[in-house]
This record gives C-alpha cells, structure tokens and sequence, in this order.
C-alpha cells in the first residue's frame, strides 16, 4: 500500500519561515475584509502556530498559504500596494524580459515594466563602476506590510535573475532600509552574500560580469517554471542539475514504485548519501515521490476522462480512497473537485 502523508509533504519539518511573515498575509487580508481560514487550512497553519510571535513555519506552509492568498485575494502582491496586482502580474513581467538576448536587459526591462503595475515602489537597474544593482526606491509608505514587500521583491528579482541566466548569483551585498529583526538569519539564508540593515533604501549590489551572461532560457521553460514560481520566496536557487532534479526525473520516469534503495542504485550513490544530500537541498525522497504523484495525478484528472479509480492505481495507490485522502492533503481538494475546477465553464 502507498504511503498516505499525514501532512503536505514538508509540511513544519526544517521551519525556517517566521510567522511574522504569516502575520503580514494574514494583515492583507484583514484590510480585505476578507476570512484566510481556507487559506491558513491549506497550508495547515494552527492558531497556535500564529499566536506564536518567534515562532516559525515551513517553507511549503508559506509557500501554500502565499499561493492561496493570492488567488483569493487577487493579488499578487498580497496587500503591499495600493492598487491590487491581479493574478498573472508578475507572469506578464516574466514574459516581457525572457526575450532579452543578456541578463542585464531582461533585469532592466523588469524594472522598467514593474513600473507599469505600480507607482508606490520604483525598481531600477543602476551601475557602480564593476558592479551593479538593483535598488527600490519607496514613493508611498508600505506600512505595516514594509519589510514583507521588500524582501519579496529582491527575493523575486534575484530567484529570477538566478533562474534567467542558469547562474547562482553572488551578492556583493543586499541593502535594507530598516533595522536588523529578530529573524534575520533568514534573510543571510536566502541572500547569498552579506545582508546590511539599516540602509538608505533596499537593493542588491553585484558584479557586473553577471549582466553580460546570456538568457539561457525559453518561452516553454517559463511556461514551467510559473507553474511552480513561489519557490524562489522561500528557498535559495538550486540548479537544475542539483540531485533533487536528478531523483524527480528518475521518479517520473519510473514504471515501478520507487523506494530510496532503488533510487539510490540508479544514481550510483548510497541510500545515506542520497539522504543527506537532499536535507542539504531542503527536500527529501517522500517530498519528491509526493510532489511527481501529485503533480501526475492532477495532469491525468484535468486532461483525461479517467476513472478516479485509474488514475490512483497509475500514481500508484492500492485503493481510491487511500488516493483521494493523499489528494487532499496535498492540494486541499478532493480528485472530483480538482477535476471540476479544471473543466471549461
């Protein structure tokens, strides 16, 4: 029988995010007027878990909670502007710069058009003599929701410059106009380089090498990677041909059921050693397994007429029932409904 996971995947193992940032989602909503129960359910967010002030999530708990908020709320910058940025906004920006023969003008066209979606920040691409940077200059106060929105800006421009180029990025430093909080080790985690609070307004400053790389990517990988963009918020950029992309591909391509011992064997590597090179990536052989049955059984639901019965034994699940519970685990929803929403209105 399938292992049934008795949370999402990842779900509270290796918390990292602060519930301050849980609290900022939550503060967008209230100004909504709008109730983030559903939201808070789908990542399994307790109120305990809220009311704890230092306390901490896991990086898929956000990730989940921030993908909820912003279909509900129709915003894709959840609360931090005064005008709402609807869904597919920053998609839309994607899709303007990966056209850009280098990296420097794919970034410059990011900043330019950023403009287009929101006067309260303005982002702009700026030269230091052999360095470069990114800087947001703030023409309307962020408020309570300041630090949130910065910090994902940066984070969103250097996951995708990172993602754009195939490169980890090096800083020379990330710049943050406002003192050191209490959860600033996170931030040394998702910035590799010297994080400075308390400086004249936020950026990144880096060598200005990177702006020459090629765009290495293509419309279809886009297409791809915003299926599954929020990642980059919440997690270092990986390579692609880092073992977690190695192990999802074994998996896809699989025709029997995987276990770590025969995974392990495939990639020439010992079960410890596979272990523990996923912990270093964030991730593990449960999270991969759940991640390609999920992502196979929504493909099968939305774009075939497939019993649910088929389409748990092809992910492979003994019984419906053991698929359905595992289904809604993992995406909130039951097969039939997930299949319901997919179908043309």
């Amino acid at each position: 029988m399938a292992d049934i996971p008795t949370r999402p995947p990842g779900a509270r193992a290796g918390a990292q995010t602060p519930v301050a940032f849980v609290r900022a989602v939550l503060l967008a909503y209230a100004r909504r007027g709008l109730d983030p129960a559903e939201a808070l359910r789908q990542a399994q967010i307790t109120p305990d878990e809220i009311s704890d002030i230092d306390g901490c999530v896991s990086p898929l708990q956000f990730e989940r909670l921030c993908l909820a908020a912003m279909r509900e709320l129709d915003d894709e910058a959840p609360g931090w502007f005064r005008r709402r940025l609807p869904w597919g906004s920053y998609g839309m920006l994607a899709r303007a710069s990966i056209s850009a023969p280098t990296l420097g003008l794919a970034l410059a066209r990011w900043c330019r058009h950023h403009g287009l979606l929101t006067d309260d920040v303005v982002l702009a691409l700026e030269p230091h003599g052999p360095l470069a940077g990114v800087a947001i200059r703030e023409r309307h106060d962020l408020g309570a929701l300041r630090e949130f929105a910065l910090l994902s800006l940066l984070r969103n421009l250097h996951g995708l410059a990172c993602w754009l180029a195939d490169s980890r990025i090096t800083l020379v430093d990330a710049q943050f106009p406002f003192p050191a909080p209490a959860h600033a080790a996170l931030y040394r985690r998702l910035f590799p380089g010297p994080v400075r609070f308390g400086a004249a307004q936020a950026g990144l400053r880096f060598d200005a090498h990177y702006l020459e790389l090629p765009v290495r990517r293509d419309g279809a990988a886009l297409d791809q990677m915003l299926r599954r963009a929020l990642p980059i918020l919440v997690w270092p950029y990986r390579r692609d041909r880092l073992l977690s992309h190695r192990v999802r591909q074994q998996l896809q391509q699989a025709r029997a059921v995987q276990t770590a011992e025969t995974l392990a064997h495939g990639l020439d590597l010992s079960v410890r050693s596979l272990h523990r090179q996923l912990r270093s990536e964030g991730t593990s052989v449960q999270r991969l397994k759940d991640e390609v049955r999920c992502a196979q059984a929504s493909e099968l639901l939305l774009r075939t007429r497939l019993p649910i019965a088929r389409v748990a034994r092809a992910t492979g699940f003994a019984s419906d029932k053991t698929f359905a519970r595992a289904f809604r685990q993992w995406t909130g929803h039951t097969p039939q409904a997930w299949r319901q929403r997919g179908a043309p209105a």
